[in-house]
């Protein structure tokens, strides 16, 4: 299961299994009205960027995270008998339940289902309200189960490989920045990179608009500074600290002067990759 944190500028970020439905279907936005920021696996991870990210661009902060969410807890509580599987929920509030349990699996007497973006489709054409319980819906396991036999419950992805949701990423991503960073750079999975992350930051705040990269550069010497510090007090943290502060200071130098970071860091390394020498006391001295 992938989790995609995702930006509307000036109005949230978010996390969703699913881009096209939760924000363009739900939300109403447009492919160009939002930026993917990270996606991942891991549900905790995901769940711990997403309040984060929330507090360092400046927005409400979710009173719970992401993987507290009752939804993510369990997977929906479906009744299976031999003939038909009922979920708990009328057939207006299905579509959300079902996309909310992507991948989910049950077996039947028929054969195995699987909740995909195509078997969701067939659900909602095929779904009938419970005679006995109009806030609960079913289908029928024999139907259910043929479906999977005839069809590719994953036709409509599997040729960009991954989700949905991926592929619409990749799309998005792919057109707003035709494969490069904000500076130019070359994004080397069409994703946003730490540096990538990092000049989200900053554009949002008006650092390229208005910033000097003079003011960087004396800002580089106040961080290198501080970490030098950390580094005679055996200060671990304070080290870690330092050098992702150094580090996020030259991204935004780098794109100050019109050149990505990753074309600089490109550069050194092409020149240095072909160096011999020796270390002495210490340091690596080349011939």
């Amino acid at each position: 299961m992938t989790y995609y944190i995702y930006h509307i500028p000036g109005k949230k970020i978010g996390v969703t299994r699913d881009l096209k439905y939760r924000v363009e279907e739900q939300q109403g936005y447009g492919p160009d009205e939002y930026d993917i920021i990270m996606k991942s696996d891991n549900i905790d991870y995901i769940s711990e960027q997403e309040l984060y990210l929330q507090k360092q661009y400046g927005y409400r902060v979710d009173d719970e995270p992401y993987n507290e969410l009752k939804f993510n807890n369990t997977d929906m509580n479906i009744n299976v008998t031999e003939q038909t599987t009922t979920f708990p929920c009328p057939v207006n509030k299905l579509k959300g339940q079902l996309m909310d349990n992507l991948d989910m699996k049950w077996e039947t007497e028929h054969g195995d289902c699987i909740i995909t973006i195509e078997s969701i489709k067939w659900i909602m054409k095929n779904v009938q309200v419970s005679k006995y319980n109009d806030q609960r819906s079913y289908v029928y396991n024999k139907a259910f189960a043929r479906y999977f036999d005839n069809n590719n419950a994953y036709d409509s992805h599997d040729k960009l490989g991954g989700n949905l949701a991926d592929a619409h990423m990749k799309d998005h991503v792919g057109d707003q920045y035709n494969g490069k960073t904000l500076a130019g750079g070359l994004s080397p999975e069409k994703l946003p990179s730490q540096f990538d992350l990092i000049r989200f930051w900053a554009k949002d705040r008006g650092l390229y608009d208005g910033g000097d990269p003079k003011t960087q550069a004396l800002k580089l010497v106040e961080e290198v500074g501080e970490t030098c510090r950390a580094i005679l007090k055996e200060d671990a943290p304070e080290m870690i600290d330092g050098i992702g502060d150094c580090v996020v200071v030259l991204t935004n130098l780098a794109e100050l002067i019109g050149t990505p970071i990753e074309e600089c860091i490109d550069r050194a390394y092409n020149e240095i990759k072909g160096r011999t020498g020796k270390m002495d006391n210490g340091t690596f001295k080349k011939d």
